[in-house]
């Protein structure tokens, strides 16, 4: 027997949960074929020795939605050892939508998930109008990782009730029976679930609210059912949670009467620091009692990236600072050097704006943090701006517009938004722990100038990866959170284990090299712009499909990736011992 790749003597940790041993791993046709001791022949052979051998993680939450269309490397996720992406969170998307209003579902996704319009505009082809045929087009390309997608609240609401559905008007039973039709016609072709958001938060880029915040229940059950009528499905909701109990208990009722399980993104807010344990309490309560609604967690602080070349810094909304903001940075910071310019800006400071997450980050000047190369996510107050302003003697608007134009301006600073009110990550730790959640938010092709949380998986195997102490997660928890946990909620039964016959979905992990660079602009998006990413060390190789997509890091120009349609049946025979 030869087959492509064998890779020898790893510690494979098979994303059940169960203890790692050391083995062989042997790779035919895209598919795990044998493990054990194996004495045939491969086309390659990889020696990972030392090594951790795991199946490739299952992301279920980003916003590749655009960038799809136009890339075939889905970075950040793809390399952090991603290899499926589930995208169309959230509620926002660009199908189904006809001609006529591209522009609208342009300005929800620039608002709601801070993508440049004119990016969107420039890079999608619009070949589609129904779902179906978005899928169909995606299903035509190539990428290094697979892709699978939610049905969104948004674009199905404008496209079953025109202008009325875009301006929050109540659906009346048509509009009810379309749009529950729609989504089963969706998850026929291959949606994986259907998404909304009832944040206000989220608003589109001309500060209008979400089509769906406010939706009725029997507008929400209806959709569910029409999920539910067509085959597995997952929902995901993005809820306030202003009111824990009255919020969940809508959660679950959408949940118990439709027969679809659920999940909904799951921090701790600054402003209501306990109201994720009774959130929590309460989704444990739901599935004690046999329905699914699962908890999706982050494992760090949600933060914010600041600088004077990324979407925002601490004086964007000074008018000062506006007036000068669109200059090339060499002649903007020419401008800031200037006394009387300082003075100005840091005199507006702060300006008045409308109270959101980012105006509080971007004035918190206490709770922002400069990144160095090897940073800390869970920073300590000693090495915050406030501390540095108190020993420099300056005040913190003085510090910060210093430090901001600092090493030519290349400076980031970080402002934790969410999952840090107590300055640690016992809360995330709590969260991460617990059996009913899921590991997801890391956002990743949304955010771009502002955020950047698809290296999450990396930070699991970094921070939280610890057999011993307090907030240690033992390493094959760990990645089961990573794999199979995912893989299971998202109905994607042929990954995210390693077994025979399953997906050759894999990583090769170095674990004493793992390392997180810091975050850094990438000039890669249509028209030249700029967007996030973070590389990180210690990845040996990732397979997808039994090919190899990177090697220490670096891609190999590989593109095994595919369109995931609809849920994907466990492999015939199941076998999670060594052979």
């Amino acid at each position: 027997m030869r087959y492509d790749i064998i890779i020898r003597s790893g510690t494979i940790v098979d994303g059940l949960g169960g203890a790692p041993y050391q083995a062989d791993v042997a790779i035919l046709d895209g598919r795990i074929a044998k493990i054990g001791r194996i004495e045939a022949n491969a086309d390659e052979e990889i020696d990972a020795t030392g090594m951790v051998v795991t199946p490739g993680f299952v992301d279920i939450h980003t916003h590749y939605d655009a960038q799809v269309t136009w890339a075939n490397r889905l970075i950040p996720s793809s390399s952090h050892g991603v290899t499926t992406v589930v995208m169309g969170n959230c509620g926002v998307g660009f199908a189904p939508c006809r001609p006529e209003d591209h522009d609208k579902l342009i300005r929800l996704m620039e608002g709601v998930e801070d993508i440049p319009g004119v990016v969107m505009a420039e890079g999608l082809p619009w070949k589609w109008e129904s779902f179906s045929e978005y899928l169909d087009f995606l299903e035509a390309r190539e990428y290094d990782v697979d892709v699978g997608a939610y049905i969104p609240h948004a674009p199905l609401r404008v496209y079953a009730m025109g202008t009325r559905g875009l301006n929050r008007e109540p659906a009346n039973a048509a509009d009810l029976e379309r749009m529950s039709r729609l989504v089963s016609e969706a998850m026929k072709a291959g949606a994986l679930g259907f998404s909304t958001s009832r944040s206000l938060n989220h608003r589109s880029s001309d500060q209008q609210l979400m089509p769906g915040i406010s939706a009725s229940e029997s507008e929400l059950i209806a959709i569910a059912k029409g999920v539910h009528q067509a085959g597995d499905g997952l929902l995901q909701y993005i809820i306030e949670f202003s009111d824990p109990e009255t919020d969940f208990a809508m959660l679950r009722r959408i949940a118990e009467q439709s027969g679809v399980p659920m999940t909904f993104s799951l921090s701790q807010r600054p402003n209501t620091p306990d109201a994720w344990r009774t959130i929590l309490h309460l989704a444990e309560g739901a599935n004690k009692d046999g329905i699914p609604i699962k908890p999706q967690v982050y494992c760090r602080p949600i933060g914010l990236l600041l600088g004077l070349h990324l979407h925002y810094n601490f004086f964007s909304f000074s008018p000062s600072y506006i007036a000068i903001e669109e200059l090339p940075l060499k002649e903007k910071l020419a401008r800031m050097r200037d006394p009387e310019t300082r003075a100005r800006i840091i005199s507006e400071f702060p300006a008045e704006v409308a109270d959101s997450v980012i105006s509080r980050s971007l004035t918190d000047l206490a709770n922002i943090y400069l990144m160095a190369e090897d940073f800390d996510y869970a920073p300590q107050e000693a090495d915050s701006l406030a501390t540095l302003a108190r020993e420099r003697g300056l005040s913190l608007a003085e510090l910060a517009y210093d430090m901001l134009i600092e090493n030519e301006g290349r400076n980031v600073f970080y402002a934790p938004a969410l999952n840090y009110a107590e300055k640690n990550l016992n809360a995330v730790a709590q969260m991460l722990r617990h059996p009913d959640s899921l590991f997801g938010l890391g956002d990743g092709g949304a955010h771009v100038g502002i955020i950047c949380d698809a290296s999450g998986p990396t930070f699991m195997l970094q921070h939280w990866a610890k057999d011993e102490g307090a907030n240690g997660i033992p390493l094959p928890d760990i990645i089961k959170s990573l794999t199979s946990d995912n893989a299971k909620a998202m109905n994607l039964r042929d990954r995210g284990i390693l077994a025979p016959n399953y997906r050759a979905d894999i990583n090769i992990i170095s674990r004493d090299q793992l390392k997180l660079h810091r975050p850094e602009m990438q000039y890669d998006l249509p028209l030249g712009s700029g967007r996030l990413v973070q590389r990180a060390e210690g990845y040996v190789a990732t397979i997808v499909a039994g090919e190899i997509t990177y090697r220490n890091g670096e891609p190999t120009g590989r593109l095994p990736g595919r369109l995931v349609r609809g849920a994907q049946q466990m492999p015939d025979q199941i076998n999670t011992q060594a052979v």
